[in-house]
């Protein structure tokens, strides 16, 4: 597999577990406002409107939004729903910053830095810029570029995600690896010409999770994490 040259993450799920992370910030906002959210089926509820969300720009039924601004009209949504009310403009921002303070699985950085040792490793996620590299900085993800959806002014799957970023490498579609949890995503990037890899996260959905828990497809690389991924690939 000498021709690959480069690795584009997919990020939410694939290097970072969200679910988990938003789930803590807000046990914690519970003890700090004294309330008595379920943060679980709230986080669950947030996630289930981002597709939706992205729907509408994918179909241009809205012009170009960046993620930041998707999440906070779910969160302002949910806000309503949950009863959280007669909350201040600053502090509703930063739980919507939540997505920017996600944490990594135990073995992303490392596999990263060994991956990053062979291969230019970049983000082909659907967070915005900004999101992206305060994740990087919290959390210690050690990307060389950040690219997808803001960049490309695409959302994946829609193939603009996975061919421009390949571009703006200087590379062509073969010569990148998109590695995902998400069978869906690699489905879209095999089919456009891209190296792909699997990685399991059987707990990014929770304990109830029943999709992604294996390799449907026949990718170039399927890997328990990225530190055996490394291995895989010879770093």
């Amino acid at each position: 597999m000498s021709e690959i040259r480069a690795l584009l993450f997919d990020v939410f799920g694939t290097v970072v577990d969200w679910r988990s992370s938003v789930i803590a910030e807000g046990q914690q906002l519970n003890q700090h406002k004294e309330l008595n959210i379920d943060w679980a089926e709230f986080v669950d509820a947030w996630r289930g409107l981002y597709q939706p969300s992205m729907d509408a720009v994918r179909t241009g039924k809205r012009p170009w939004t960046i993620l930041d601004n998707l999440h906070r009209e779910s969160l302002d949504q949910l806000m309503v729903k949950f009863g959280l009310v007669n909350w201040s403009e600053e502090e509703t921002d930063h739980l919507n910053r939540v997505w920017h303070r996600l944490r990594p699985w135990p073995d992303a950085v490392a596999g990263l830095e060994r991956l990053k040792t062979g291969f230019i490793i970049s983000t082909c996620s659907n967070g915005n810029v900004a999101l992206i590299v305060n994740m990087a900085k919290y959390s210690g993800l050690p990307w060389d570029m950040i690219l997808g959806a803001e960049v490309t002014r695409h959302y994946k799957p829609q193939p603009q995600a996975y061919l421009e970023s390949a571009r703006l490498l200087g590379l062509a579609p073969e010569q990148c690896c998109m590695v995902a949890a998400h069978n869906s995503d690699l489905v879209a990037a095999a089919s456009h010409g891209l190296k792909t890899a699997f990685v399991a996260r059987p707990g990014e959905y929770g304990p109830s999770q029943t999709q992604d828990l294996a390799a449907e497809h026949d990718y170039t690389y399927v890997a328990e994490n990225f530190l055996k991924l490394a291995s895989a690939m010879g770093c």
